[in-house]
C-alpha cells in the first residue's frame, strides 16, 4: 500500500487550488482524529482524507470516478476506494464501514468551520468556540454551499451527536492550526 507521504505528494499533483488543499488537509486532518478515537488505523484514514476530492478540480464532472480509478490502478486498498466513493452521496455507494460513515461526517463540516474562522476578524481558528459555530451551522445565508443535511446525516451515520461531532471536529482541527493555516494573522 502507499504510505500517507505518497498520498499527499499524489494529492498536490493532482491539485493546484490552494484553498482546496487545505481542505483536504483539514478532512485528513479530522479523519486521523476519528481514527485515534476508534483505535483504526491513522495513515490509512488520512489517506482516504487527504484524497477524498483530489479529482474535483481536473474531472468535476467525473468526481470522485476519476479518482478512484487512478487510486485503484496504484493499489490503494478498496476501504479507501468505497470511503472516497461514499462520501459523495450522489453516487449511491453505501457507507458501510466506519471510515466511510467518517469521511462523509467530516467533509462539509470542516468546509463550515473553515468558512466561520474566514469571518473571524483575527482569522484565527483558536478562538472560535462550539456556540459561535453552532450559530454560523443554523444560518442558512452562512456558507450556502455547505450541506448541512450532509453534515447531521454524517453525524447520525457516525452514531455521534450532532454538538459532540461539531466540538470534536473543531478541536481536532484547532490541534492542527498551523498545518491548516488557520492559526490567524
Amino acid at each position: 500500500m502507499p504510505s500517507f507521504e505518497e498520498a499527499l505528494a499524489l494529492m498536490e499533483a493532482w491539485t493546484e487550488s490552494a484553498s482546496l488543499r487545505r481542505h483536504m488537509r483539514a478532512v485528513e486532518v479530522a479523519m486521523r482524529a476519528y481514527a485515534r478515537r476508534y483505535g483504526e488505523d491513522e495513515e490509512l484514514w488520512a489517506i482516504a482524507g487527504v484524497l477524498h476530492d483530489m479529482d474535483y478540480e481536473k474531472y468535476p464532472e467525473e468526481h470522485p470516478y476519476r479518482a478512484v480509478e487512478e487510486l485503484r490502478r496504484l493499489g490503494y486498498p478498496e476501504e479507501v476506494l468505497e470511503a472516497i466513493l461514499g462520501h459523495a452521496s450522489y453516487t449511491g455507494t453505501p457507507r458501510r464501514t466506519r471510515m466511510a460513515k467518517a469521511l462523509f461526517a467530516v467533509d462539509e463540516l470542516t468546509g463550515l468551520i473553515t468558512a466561520a474562522v474566514y469571518v473571524r476578524p483575527d482569522r484565527s481558528i483558536l478562538g472560535l468556540e462550539l456556540p459561535s459555530l453552532k450559530k454560523k451551522f443554523k444560518d442558512k445565508a452562512f456558507a450556502k454551499g455547505v450541506n448541512r443535511e450532509e453534515i447531521r446525516l454524517g453525524a447520525e451515520e457516525l452514531g455521534v451527536p450532532l454538538d459532540e461531532h461539531m466540538a470534536f471536529v473543531l478541536e481536532a482541527m484547532k490541534q492542527e492550526a498551523r498545518l491548516l493555516g488557520l492559526e490567524g494573522a
